[in-house]
């Protein structure tokens, strides 16, 4: 007589091979071009605020990190996809795309340039994006998205070089660590020790940039209207530098 228990183990390893067997689903391929199509029409539905093309390109498990820091997982980013309100419009446009694709993944990294005019005013801005795709359950979705933007120096103002002199002279961060603050016709240059002087560009009155870096330089004058420092602000993060002579 049969083990029962013997033909119910060789039935379980034919059933376990078989299965090991079985073709896997095949990824259908995905092309650069496509995988551009697909970002244009999602940025093409921010303006007037159709969540259609994000609800479809999104996975359900995405993650989204954009320029100003935010993390979020689908549903809160298909809540902040609203049309712009009334006296606004604007378009972006996909740029620069470069792919890497392999298997069920696709990553593609590309620049939106921005377009935004408000009341008549036109406004531009430029973002990166690197947006990773993955073929499951017999699609092509977005599961990982690292939005940065660009740095863009401000418009500059007009020097008030009535000023200038009161911003002169030199200024302290730690013993030994120093910065001076000169002119040069219209311009105010500052130079740390060991360093290349830099030119201070105006952007509104005691505030000023410098080109190419985030970021601002302040000066700060005292309750007897004298400077007395100078503030290297980072991010909303000051720097104080105090004025020596």
């Amino acid at each position: 007589m049969k083990n029962p228990l013997f033909a119910i183990s060789v039935c379980a390893l034919v059933l376990s091979l078989a299965a090991f067997r079985a073709p896997q689903q095949a990824t259908v391929q995905i092309t650069q071009a496509e995988l551009v199509q697909h970002t244009q029409e999602l940025v093409d539905a921010v303006a007037p605020g159709n969540r259609e093309p994000w609800q479809k390109y999104f996975a359900d498990d995405v993650m989204f990190f954009d320029e100003r820091g935010r993390n979020m997982n689908k549903q809160a980013l298909i809540a902040d996809i609203t049309p712009m309100p009334t006296g606004y419009s604007g378009n972006i446009r996909v740029i620069k795309p470069q792919s890497h694709i392999e298997g069920n993944v696709a990553i593609l990294s590309y620049d939106m340039d921005e377009t935004e005019i408000i009341y008549g005013q036109t406004m531009k801005a430029r973002y990166h994006s690197t947006d990773t795709w993955m073929f499951r359950q017999g699609k092509w979705q977005i599961t990982a998205v690292q939005v940065l933007r660009y740095y863009e120096d401000p418009a500059p103002g007009k020097p008030n070089t009535a000023r200038f002199a009161d911003y002169l002279g030199t200024y302290e961060l730690a013993p030994g660590i120093t910065m001076v603050v000169t002119v040069e016709g219209e311009k105010l240059f500052n130079q740390r020790n060991g360093r290349a002087k830099e030119e201070l560009i105006p952007e509104a009155s005691d505030i000023f940039f410098r080109k190419g870096v985030e970021g601002r330089r302040l000066f700060h004058y005292n309750d007897a209207g004298k400077v007395d420092a100078l503030i290297d602000r980072r991010s909303n993060e000051d720097v104080v530098w105090k004025k020596m002579k």
